[in-house]
């Protein structure tokens, strides 16, 4: 095999190493971001209930105020009813009495379903509360424990750098900065194999000609259809 291609494949891997530890770190502190927004919602979740039994206990006291002034007025035309002389005035009276005594009725009908609700909606904040509090205890545990987690693997991270800094330097750079250009536009892959004329990378066939060069193993190409640098090793040593 070209052993620039040899060179450029084992840096590759390398490479691919490197991706393998930043997506176990970038998955570890995605984890936490997750439990973290998890705890961001249910606290949004118990102020959201604050603030509606604010509201209600406001509709409460506004309600009892308007209950007890229909009383007094109630009791005001009760007290009216000796006075009157006619029976129109006395059905008038009636009447009103009648009405305010309804919507007396009424105001603290609805004065018991709102305490009610506010017993209920704070019961369900005490529930959220208690969530609340334990799954903030366990954030701060996976927090420490991801944090060594990440410090274990940083540490492998730079040893692969070291590594792939000392493999960079077999190669020429204009050769290395071409690869660096296709792992970055490529996905991560830069080199590929050649498989009965098949380029690997993005699975496109490429001229029969080019593929009987590439098949004598001195030289390598780049991919007509994605560009990226391409070399032959027959499938059964690929396997080994």
């Amino acid at each position: 095999m070209n052993e620039e291609i040899v060179q450029l494949t084992l840096l590759q891997v390398i490479d691919h190493q490197i991706d393998d530890i930043d997506s176990k770190i970038q998955g570890e502190q995605d984890d936490l971001e997750s439990r973290s927004t998890d705890l961001a919602e249910r606290e949004a979740t118990v102020a959201t209930l604050e603030e509606k039994i604010e509201t209600l206990e406001k509709e409460r006291r506004t309600l009892e105020v308007e209950a007890a002034d229909e009383m007094v007025h109630v009791k005001d035309r009760q007290s009216k009813m000796m006075q009157v002389q006619t029976g129109r005035e006395q059905a008038a009276l009636l009447k009103e009495i009648e009405d305010g005594k309804k919507g007396v009725k009424e105001k603290e009908e609805k004065v018991v379903a709102i305490m009610e609700e506010v017993e209920q909606l704070t019961a369900e904040i005490e529930e959220h509360k208690n969530l609340l509090k334990g799954e903030t205890e366990l954030l701060q545990e996976e927090t420490e424990k991801v944090k060594k987690s990440i410090e274990k693997i940083t540490k492998g991270k730079k040893t692969k750098i070291k590594k792939r800094n000392t493999q960079a330097k077999n190669l020429k750079a204009p050769l290395l900065k071409k690869y660096d250009n296709l792992r970055k536009h490529r996905n991560g892959l830069a080199v590929v194999n050649v498989l009965q004329g098949v380029c690997q990378g993005c699975f496109m066939a490429i001229p029969p000609q080019q593929y009987n060069l590439l098949l004598r193993g001195d030289e390598h190409f780049d991919c007509p259809t994605c560009q990226r640098i391409m070399y032959h090793e027959p499938a059964e040593e690929t396997e080994k």
